[in-house]
Order: structure tokens, then C-alpha cells, then sequence
């Protein structure tokens, strides 16, 4: 056995991880406001430039983007309009993950890896927020409203795909690649201690 009280350093980096995610889970709530902003605003500029017939206005509500679009909801309800709010935080839990990894490693330069993983997974956030968006309007949506969308049988099954993969793939192996990528010096010592 080596290492302090008997663990491996493996072992040891497994324990602080666990150790040090309640604390990043716990910022990532708190902060998600502010932590999540510049992941919104890529979301609502590409709702806005990607879907400008489909977007009226985009804003933010805590960790929730809400877009208002040009769809109306149906025949009941005149001068209504559809609005669609989604919460980035399902698609952001890899930030905390990230940290805690990187945190844990305790690299001399962890303050730029953490900003650079940051930075790093905004976008797959983004992804799952306009992809969750236009699922709402273009999939799960009343008949009468999915319609208005004029999207193609197509763009629809490439908005499934866009949705599962922003929702199920991206959010969890996304900061696992920019943590590896960040620290692959750590990754080395870790392999030739352990072996």
C-alpha cells in the first residue's frame, strides 16, 4: 500500500470527487442565474437567428429561458400567443461534475482549467436548451400549434435527435472530455503511480 492512510492515489482522487461534489452542486444551483447567462445568451441568439419567424422574444427567468413565439395556441383563445419555458439547468449538471473533477485533482493550475471546461461546455448547454425549445413547438405541441412550425418531416427528426443527444449525451460526456483533455498530465501520474 502506498499513499497517505493506505490509499491509493486513485482511490484517494475517487474520495475527494465525492467529497467535493455536494459543494459544487450546491454553487451550481445557487449561482445558476449567473453561472448560466452567457449559455442562454448563445441560446437565444441562435433562436433569434436560426428561427426569427418562430421567436418574438427570449428571456430569462432565474434557470429557466422562456421564449415567446409568433405561434398562436389555437382557436379558443384570441391574441394569444405560445410561450415555451425551459430550465438549463437539466442540461447544465456536467459544470458541477467538471469542477468537482477538477477541484479533486488539485492541479497547480486548476483556476484555468476550471475556466477553460467552463467555457468549454457552454455551448453543449445552449444545445440542449434551443433543442428542448424546439421540441416543444415542433413535437410535443398540440397538433394545431406543431403545425404552425412549418417544419418538415425531417427537421423533425433531426430535432428528436438534436433533444436526445443534448439531453442524454451531451450534459454527461461532454465535461468528461474537457476534464480529460484539461488534465491529462494528471491522468499520466495517476496511470504510472498506479501501475
Amino acid at each position: 500500500m502506498n499513499g497517505r492512510a493506505g490509499f491509493s492515489p486513485l482511490t484517494r482522487f475517487v474520495l475527494a470527487v465525492l467529497a467535493w461534489l455536494p459543494a459544487t452542486f450546491a454553487v451550481w444551483y445557487l449561482a445558476a442565474p449567473i453561472v448560466l447567462w452567457p449559455a442562454m445568451l448563445i441560446a437565444e441568439l441562435v433562436a433569434r437567428a436560426g428561427f426569427a419567424d418562430l421567436v418574438r422574444a427570449v428571456d430569462q427567468n432565474a434557470a429557466v429561458l422562456v421564449f415567446s413565439t409568433t405561434l398562436k395556441p389555437g382557436h379558443t383563445i384570441e391574441g394569444g400567443f405560445v410561450t415555451v419555458e425551459v430550465n438549463a439547468l437539466l442540461y447544465s449538471f456536467g459544470l458541477p461534475m467538471f469542477a468537482a473533477l477538477t477541484l479533486a485533482a488539485r492541479e497547480t493550475r486548476w483556476v484555468r482549467a476550471l475556466v477553460i471546461g467552463y467555457v468549454a461546455l457552454l455551448p453543449a448547454i445552449a444545445w440542449g436548451v434551443v433543442a428542448d425549445f424546439l421540441k416543444n413547438i415542433g413535437i410535443t405541441a398540440a397538433p394545431q400549434v406543431a403545425s404552425q412550425t412549418g417544419f418538415s418531416a425531417l427537421q423533425r427528426e433531426l430535432i428528436v435527435f438534436a433533444f436526445q443527444f443534448g439531453s442524454l449525451i451531451l450534459p454527461a460526456v461532454a465535461p468528461a472530455i474537457a476534464w480529460v483533455l484539461t488534465h491529462r498530465a494528471f491522468l499520466e501520474r495517476v496511470r504510472r503511480t498506479s501501475s
